[in-house]
């Protein structure tokens, strides 16, 4: 053996080794993970010991999880642009600011050997995929359902009128300080799913794409709703209270509400109103400055696990993003992506950020700026 053929094999070996181990400190990642997330999104069996997909994630990686919870996209927003995170679980009226901000930074899917399992009708989604580049993995979806009392319902409501027109309820009673709205300016599209039907004369195509004629005429609904409205929700503690002990009656709300009342024996339903409905498509997307990318792959893979899907969907009421977990999960049992809307996502207007489009649409910051407004009774 020369001289020269022995010293590249012993060079060869040495970067064998080094490589393999830059692969071993690569699995263990930076040891920590901090998420931004809804609430009930990231579980670690503290509410419910069934609902736990940190612990074992935790084992198996080194990477300690820490959440900070948010109740609105804007919410979620502002804290991405202070810093100091590496994960959000942002929905789609949340998602394209934080791309256009240069909040969050595109992913190699290649990284994410779960990538695969992803439901093939929100691999494309244009909330989180700009210019070729994919800006996250998606993590749960749902409807913006209303929800009622069966008590006061004899037969479930089909419109959203209930909400934004003043009348009598079932029970004989008004509809004045019973019912609810969200709190959060993307709920400017609701009432805008709503006159797409109360009136076709405005010609509203997209709830998140209004004319300054359509959206003004959107507006004029909002104001004539507050008069009726109990509260502004965006707690869903605290709406759940509302139902069961402020007289509440009907509002929009989460499928999470809706179920975890129902296990409480409270007379509620839901229904998907005829007009369709809004609803959400959560995406866990990466901070441009995350300090553990590691980790943070290591979670967007895991987070694509059926079984974790699944549970996530039980316990949230949701959706799961990978279709194998309607039935990987024992806690959300055969039925449960049916029971929770699985079939209904053709007849979703999902959640995205209104852009001005060149002037043709009235943006965001319109939104935002006049429903702050509306809440406060101007």
């Amino acid at each position: 053996m020369s001289k020269k053929f022995a010293l590249s094999t012993l060079s060869a070996l040495c970067l064998t080794v080094l490589t393999a181990q830059a692969a071993d400190s690569e699995v263990k990642g930076e040891g920590r993970l901090d998420i931004i997330a809804w609430p009930g999104y990231i579980e670690r069996g503290q509410t419910d010991k069934q609902y736990d997909w940190v612990t074992q994630f935790e084992k198996e990686t080194g990477c300690e999880v820490n959440v900070k919870t948010a109740a609105t996209s804007d919410e979620m927003v502002s804290l991405m642009a202070k810093g100091g995170y590496d994960l959000v679980t942002a929905s789609g009226d949340a998602s394209l600011r934080l791309i256009m901000g240069k909040r969050v930074q595109p992913i190699d899917t290649s990284k994410i050997a779960n990538w695969k399992n992803v439901d093939p009708r929100l691999v494309k989604g244009e909330w989180f995929n700009v210019d070729g580049k994919v800006y996250g993995t998606p993590y749960q979806w749902g409807p913006n359902l209303l929800m009622y009392n069966t008590k006061t319902f004899t037969s479930p409501p089909d419109s959203w009128a209930v909400l934004f027109v003043k009348q009598d309820l079932a029970d004989g009673k008004s509809n004045q300080g019973r019912v609810q709205a969200y709190d959060g300016p993307i709920y400017i599209a609701d009432a805008a799913l709503y006159l797409k039907t109360a009136q076709p004369d405005l010609k509203i195509n997209d709830p998140y794409q209004l004319t300054e004629e359509q959206y003004q005429a959107v507006l004029k609904v909002l104001r004539d709703q507050h008069q009726l409205v109990h509260r502004y929700w965006h707690d869903t503690t605290v709406q759940m209270s509302d139902f069961k002990n402020e007289g509440v009656v009907a509002s929009s709300a989460w499928p999470y509400q809706a179920n975890a009342l129902k296990a409480e024996g409270q007379p509620i339903a839901t229904v998907f109103p005829k007009e369709g409905v809004t609803g959400w498509a959560d995406t866990t997307m990466l901070h441009a400055q995350a300090k553990h990318p590691v980790c943070a792959y290591q979670w967007m893979n895991w987070s694509l696990t059926p079984k974790v899907q699944g549970d996530v969907a039980a316990w949230f009421g949701s959706l799961p993003a990978v279709v194998e977990g309607c039935k990987a999960s024992q806690l959300l049992g055969d039925k449960g992506c049916e029971t929770n809307g699985f079939n209904y996502f053709d007849k979703i207007m999902f959640w995205k950020t209104p852009v001005a489009n060149g002037g043709k649409f009235v943006p965001y910051s319109r939104w935002t700026q006049d429903y702050i407004a509306i809440m406060g009774g101007r």
